[in-house]
């Protein structure tokens, strides 16, 4: 697996960003995320979740996929009820949660101004997912979570996006690869009601019907 270094600085206007954040919040992770794989390894893992990037206060302070923000709460707790993962999730990286033949990871790793990211860092961070991706040689699903991240999952895997286009609970594949794409289960979409936790759970509900075939 590839992953960018702690002080990486591909992308100018998040270095500059993480560097500001770094001087308000030095015992914050303020730096790339890194993929979070299961104990056994990415040999491991068969399902992949992508989401678009670190949260300010969420992933970005405590250096773990959707830990301690809002969106991890429904994540983990969808994965858990599917056996993706165990344990208790208390948006802590010290908690007792475990992935299970899963790994979480984000387009871009690195926290974006206004949880943005522009189109030039969302392809400069691709070779990080193509690296994350090309490591994990039992993978067999997918999950995109919001349009950003589902177009530069299928552009990595090298599909075109007209081929494979973005729709809750909508399936393609790519090379032998299922990819099951969804809203992100961001705040706003739940208070918008735009993704209900019953939508969330059945794009998993698909995923792990592929997974036992």
């Amino acid at each position: 697996m590839t992953e960018p270094d702690y002080d990486c600085g591909l992308c100018p206007r998040l270095r500059g960003f993480i560097l500001e954040n770094r001087k308000l919040h030095p015992e914050w992770h303020n730096g790339p995320v890194p993929t979070w794989i299961p104990p056994e390894g990415a040999g491991s893992v068969e399902l992949l979740v992508v989401g678009l990037a670190p949260g300010l206060r969420g992933a970005n302070l405590t250096g773990r996929p959707f830990t301690g923000d809002f969106a991890g709460d429904l994540l983990y707790e969808t994965l858990g009820a599917h056996g993706f993962a165990s344990g208790t999730f208390e948006a802590r990286r010290d908690d007792s949660l475990r992935l299970r033949r899963t790994a979480i990871t984000n387009a871009v790793r690195c926290v974006p101004p206004q949880n943005k990211p522009v189109g030039a860092e969302i392809n400069t961070c691709r070779k990080f997912l193509n690296g994350t991706i090309t490591g994990m040689h039992n993978l067999r699903a997918i999950v995109t979570l919001g349009k950003i991240s589902h177009d530069s999952t299928v552009r990595g895997l090298g599909g075109k996006l007209s081929a494979h286009s973005f729709g809750h609970q909508r399936e393609t594949e790519i090379d032998g690869v299922r990819i099951f794409s969804s809203y992100h289960c961001s705040r706003y979409n739940t208070n918008t009601g735009r993704l209900t936790p019953e939508m969330f759970n059945a794009v998993f509900t698909d995923v792990a019907r592929f997974l036992a075939t």
